[in-house]
């Protein structure tokens, strides 16, 4: 006989669960009891946001869901800014927790974290929230989760456990096996598709985060269409240096004139959303007339859809229509080539300088991990900028868009790829949101550079508001001295004036084989 929690832990150990991210608290004690003689690894942030920002960032690196461990009240209401994050972005991400005792929910009884109705609140954010009322109901809500993971949309899901439950005890309990599978496409419809193709003379694809596990079958696609491949920002690192590729923002004016001018579009695994395809908020974007959607989720194809939908995982449906659709010439080269340079052109010097530090820390360290927070040279990649890794760029600042994001997720994202660089850039006012997880990275050994742009507050926010005419106010948090803080964890650290010395200060902080921070000093 175990305990509900030790039931709990053996349960995701067979799911292949082999991290979490977690803040214990006597709420969580039971949860914890298996822990320690599991295969689990328990990584400790120093905030529940950063557990759930954790789990994120090693969920997007290893393609598996990131688990966290928060306790009742505050821990979950701590971690609910991550999973909105998770929910935005689709990522898959498995949040317990534990909730007072059955008999007192919903009583107002001032327990310790006690809230009116948790459950209630997580469903608002989660794809779904389940209570276990009985340790047997564990079985069939994992193998719920997982099965939703492997097979649709990904995101957010929360479990709670309450306190008289937990501890309980428990008969063995057995791992449903996952047999779930992302939806194959409808051969019928890869025909269509395939005719309406073959009847186009400029054929465009849009390459959304959806397709970021396709790229073999969207780069066959896009040399058989002679077809540019525009690319979001959770998309970049597809069709690097290639030809066809176009690594800019469809909120640019030049990507949406190379838009306007075609007569077949496919938009693969890209929601529409305004932060990719309006981030100026002009009204300017319009849905392409002849546009075939492919997206693994139903409800996302019926928000915006098309003349033709195919609901499928993008991989599948890429594949299948590469194989269906007949080789063609055509200009794709000459018209990628006239947008990319229009687009550079068209975010501005300012802009084209915080790209070039990007692409300084990229040509430096080569498959790099570049996990952003909302800050200038973010912002400026996302509108253009061609990384060297599929799933490599990503970032907070579209979707959701929640500061703080950076420092965490790289970590989750270095215990996930232990062996690849992975750089944090962040601004001095998003690190400042998550600046103790300083020392989480160290406690975990993740090799994370961390690249704080201090530019001395929120700069971004600060032109927005006088582009506005609203004179500044509240823009301007006194940053610290990131290098010294970093030096108070034990880190190695330097401070730079300016961007020109940083590649070889990432060289460095590479070499030294443990967490590091480069302060960049911006005029």
């Amino acid at each position: 006989m175990t305990t509900v929690g030790e039931a709990l832990i053996a349960l995701l150990e067979a799911h292949d669960v082999d991290t979490v991210f977690g803040i214990p608290g006597v709420h969580t004690v039971e949860l914890y009891r298996g822990l320690a003689r599991s295969r689990i690894r328990h990584v400790t942030p120093r905030h529940e946001q950063g557990a759930g920002f954790m789990a994120d960032g090693y969920a997007r690196v290893s393609g598996r869901p990131g688990v966290a461990f928060v306790i009742t009240g505050p821990g979950i209401t701590n971690t609910i800014t991550a999973m909105a994050q998770a929910r935005a972005d689709s990522v898959p991400m498995l949040v317990i927790s534990a909730v007072n005792a059955l008999p007192t929910l919903g009583k107002g009884l001032g327990l310790l974290h006690e809230l009116p109705d948790q459950r209630g609140m997580m469903e608002k954010v989660a794809l779904f929230s389940h209570r276990v009322e009985q340790g047997a109901e564990l079985p069939e809500v994992l193998h719920r989760a997982f099965s939703l993971f492997a097979s649709g949309r990904p995101g957010p899901v929360h479990i709670e456990v309450p306190l008289d439950v937990m501890g309980g005890p428990c008969e063995p309990l057995e791992a449903l096996a996952v047999t779930a599978a992302p939806p194959p496409p409808d051969a019928g419809l890869i025909d269509e598709a395939a005719n309406r193709a073959a009847a186009s003379r400029h054929p465009l694809i849009l390459a959304g985060g959806g397709a970021k596990r396709a790229g073999a079958g969207l780069t066959r696609l896009a040399k058989k269409l002679d077809a540019p491949v525009v690319t979001t920002a959770n998309a970049r690192g597809l069709l690097h240096g290639h030809a066809l590729g176009v690594p800019a923002s469809p909120s640019l004016l030049a990507v949406r004139a190379m838009m306007a001018e075609a007569d077949f579009v496919i938009a693969a695994g890209t929601e529409f959303g305004p932060t990719d395809y309006d981030m100026y908020a002009n009204g300017g974007f319009v849905l392409p007339p002849n546009l075939v959607r492919i997206d693994i989720d139903q409800a996302q194809l019926d928000r915006r859809p098309g003349p033709l939908t195919i609901r499928a995982d993008c991989a599948l449906a890429l594949d299948a229509l590469a194989e269906a659709v007949q080789p063609a010439t055509g200009d794709g080269a000459a018209r990628a080539v006239a947008a990319r340079a229009a687009a550079l052109g068209e975010i501005g010097a300012e802009m084209r300088g915080q790209v070039a530090a990007v692409e300084m820390i990229r040509d430096a360290l080569p498959g790099a991990f570049i996990v952003g927070d909302s800050t200038q040279p973010v912002y400026a990649a996302n509108l253009y900028y061609d990384h060297d890794r599929p799933g490599g760029w990503f970032n907070a600042a579209t979707g959701y868009g929640a500061l703080g994001f950076g420092p965490p997720a790289a970590i989750g994202a270095a215990l996930a790829a232990p062996d690849a660089p992975v750089v944090c850039l962040s601004g001095d006012g998003g690190f400042q949101f998550t600046l103790p997880e300083l020392g989480a990275a160290l406690d975990a050994e993740a090799r994370v550079i961390f690249v704080v742009w201090n530019n001395r507050g929120y700069r971004e926010i600060e032109t927005s508001m006088r582009d506005a005419g609203v004179e500044p106010v509240g823009v301007s948090p006194v940053p610290p001295d990131f290098s010294r803080i970093a030096a108070a964890y034990g880190l190695p650290a330097e401070r730079l004036h300016g961007v020109e010395g940083l590649p070889a200060a990432l060289g460095r902080a590479r070499a030294a084989v443990k967490p590091a921070l480069i302060e960049l000093l911006i005029p």
